[in-house]
């Protein structure tokens, strides 16, 4: 038997047993236990799941080997591209392998793998038209590269009202000519359901799988398949599909990589746009990070000359746009009472509105919150109404036409609720949400239909007639020739968040739903109901991403943020971070910057037997990007130390972290 030796990466959590470990293959599983296969082997006296990732002649390990239990699978499951990735992913975000390959591969169905086993032969992938690419500076450029096989990077800005899934189908198509395989990745089904029909009308049908977490598990991992045996040229899917095995990759194109949907929740907590990034690079392929707005990644990568930005000229983003407008000052200082009706709805909004339901046209409404009114305060002294159970928030709610108070929380209801800090029984809304607002907006337009969408009931799209469209942001649904207008209400709910993306995020979001409305040339307006001297208002009536996210990535380099510099979050119990970073020799100019609680809304890592949930803080580890990959190996290598030596309790580490407060 040649190279009788397996090394196996076992399934283990254990940061200190991220590694390979030498089995002897029986000789009756020589032929199926080939790299990149399914298997189990003993482990500490246990069977475990394990990947073969590869064999050898010899060990160095002395003593006594054991023997490979059993091939789980014949099919080859972790291909060489996906186990470079693997391990890029890991050392990036300062995990273990066992996480991000629990991530990459699906679990198995043994009858799926018996299915379309046989080698199919490739289709004739007919040339798509790109004359649409010539609206931007470089975009023949792009299309042109990508059908010569080139590794192409860029940053592309689409127009307002751009049919963007088309375009992007465009772009696979002129690599799937070529026999290179694409992967477009959206950030949810909406999304991925609009693709997946520009690719099929394109492309074809038989050549484009489409991956998603909704499918099934058994639907899913034929899909996988399907694209592992190159019977699929172009994957289409959401976040779960970063790792999809496209037969030899030509091209990776990420869809508004500042969506909150493309980071990972789960350890390592990868994103989508690094992972697709090292994707490319590894593979040799094509990247072109795509949206209406701009993050301050991708602006980096811009400035970096990492890519190439693909933009169009001012005259075709005005030629396509809407009109814009904010409130002047002495209209800003109105919307400060959220409670008023006129305020959440003023005079120039009020216009818009009225001027598109004459011409028959649908309005879209967008509100920051849902539910029906989500925060309450005291109409006397403004304090926020908390529950006499948990001290948890209160909230309005409209069941059956009558209202009612309860715990965001707990869920407690309250008959009438009154002021723990002064006793008046006189409540107000700090917040009020897209149902209220559609009652609101029901009764200022009587005989007008008011839809919602938002929550579990989302719109993808509603008829050209007249109507009124309320919705949380991201569920936003199409019409067939656009919006008449777009009121963005509320827009202080969404610049007042202690974030450090808040004004990139809500910029995002304004831009998501003014692409939705018509040009100004045929009528379409906006009207944002926040201030007009606030920067983030201006890059929107100006829509200017680019300059914002250049000006947004100069502030972040004068504090100290990322993508300025790398930083890594270690979450957990008083106890278990100091401990961590006690063990840490970090590298030199490492700056520790804590430990400070958890911010708002940030996720309770996961706490050893009697932790108290309340002792949990947050030190953040900062140093330049040129250090950042020493950082993350050296937290990487104090994981595994404090594993062997089972540390003082769990900690959770976070690599650029989304949110840091």
């Amino acid at each position: 038997m040649q190279r009788p030796i397996a090394r196996v990466l076992p399934m283990l959590p254990l940061p200190h047993l991220d590694r390979e470990f030498d089995y002897l293959i029986p000789a009756e599983l020589d032929e199926q236990a080939q790299p990149g296969v399914r298997v189990r082997v003993r482990f500490a006296g246990r069977l475990v799941d394990g990947y073969l990732v590869d064999r050898a002649e010899t060990s160095e390990r002395e003593g006594k080997l054991g023997w490979l239990d059993r091939v789980v699978s014949p099919v080859q499951v972790l291909t060489p591209e996906i186990s470079r990735l693997v391990d890029a992913v890991a050392e990036r975000y300062a995990g273990t392998r066992a996480d991000v390959l629990r991530l990459a591969i699906p679990p198995r169905h043994a009858r799926i793998e018996s299915e379309n086993r046989e080698p199919v032969d490739p289709p004739v992938i007919a040339a798509p038209d790109v004359s649409a690419w010539s609206t931007y500076t470089l975009g023949r450029a792009l299309c042109e590269a990508l059908g010569e096989g080139k590794a192409a990077r860029a940053v592309w800005q689409a127009v307002p009202g751009e049919e963007w899934p088309r375009r992007c189908a465009e772009l696979a198509a002129q690599v799937a000519v070529t026999g290179r395989g694409a992967l477009i990745v959206v950030p949810d089904q909406r999304d991925l359901d609009r693709v997946a029909n520009a690719c099929n009308e394109i492309i074809g049908g038989g050549t484009v799988s489409v991956l998603s977490a909704g499918l099934g598990p058994a639907q899913r991992y034929r899909r996988w398949l399907a694209a592992l045996r190159g019977h699929a040229r172009v994957v289409v899917g959401t976040r779960s599909a970063m790792f999809a095995p496209v037969h030899n990759l030509g091209l990776v194109v990420v869809w508004d990589d500042g969506d909150d949907l493309h980071a990972e929740p789960r350890s390592p907590y990868p994103h989508v746009r690094d992972v697709a990034i090292q994707r490319a690079h590894l593979s040799g392929a094509a990247f072109v990070s795509a949206g209406f707005a701009r993050t301050c990644e991708s602006q980096l990568l811009v400035e970096s000359g990492w890519a190439q930005e693909v933009v169009a000229p001012r005259a075709e983003v005005r030629a396509h746009a809407p009109r814009i407008v904010a409130l002047a000052d002495s209209e800003a200082a109105l919307v400060r009472d959220p409670a008023a009706r006129a305020a959440r709805l003023p005079a120039i909004a009020f216009a818009a509105a009225r001027d598109a339901l004459a011409r028959d046209e649908p309005v879209l409404v967008q509100v920051p919150r849902r539910g029906y009114v989500p925060a309450l305060a005291c109409q006397d002294c403004r304090a926020p109404l908390r529950c006499r159970v948990c001290a948890g928030p209160m909230e309005m709610v409209s069941e059956d036409g009558r209202q009612a108070f309860r715990c965001r929380w707990c869920a407690t209801r309250v008959g009438a609720p009154k002021c723990d800090a002064c006793g008046s029984g006189r409540i107000r809304a700090q917040v009020v949400g897209a149902r209220r607002t559609a009652e609101e907006l029901g009764r200022a337009f009587p005989g007008v239909p008011v839809l919602t969408s938002g929550g579990e009931a989302v719109l993808a799209s509603v008829q050209q007639r007249k109507s009124l469209v309320v919705c949380t942001p991201g569920a936003e649904p199409v019409a067939d020739a656009g919006y008449g207008a777009a009121l963005l209400l509320d827009g202080w709910a969404l610049l007042g968040r202690a974030d450090l993306r808040v004004s990139e995020d809500a910029l995002r979001k304004w831009m998501l739903a003014c692409t939705l409305v018509k040009p100004a040339s045929a009528g379409g307006m906006v009207v944002v109901v926040a201030d007009s001297g606030i920067p983030v208002v201006q890059a929107l009536i100006r829509w200017d991403p680019a300059g914002f996210a250049d000006v947004e990535l100069r502030q972040r380099e004068e504090v100290g943020f990322p993508p300025a510099v790398k930083m890594i979050a270690i979450d957990g119990d008083s106890t278990a971070v100091a401990d961590f970073v006690a063990h840490g020799d970090m590298p030199q100019g490492t700056d520790v910057l804590g430990p400070v609680p958890l911010p708002a809304g940030a996720r309770m890592p996961v706490q050893g037997a009697g932790a108290d949930p309340e002792d949990v803080e947050r030190v953040l580890l900062r140093t330049g990007r040129r250090s950042g990959a020493a950082l993350a190996g050296e937290v990487r290598k104090v994981q595994a130390v404090r594993s062997a030596q089972k540390g003082a309790g769990p900690v959770r580490v976070q690599v650029d972290p989304l949110h840091i407060g």
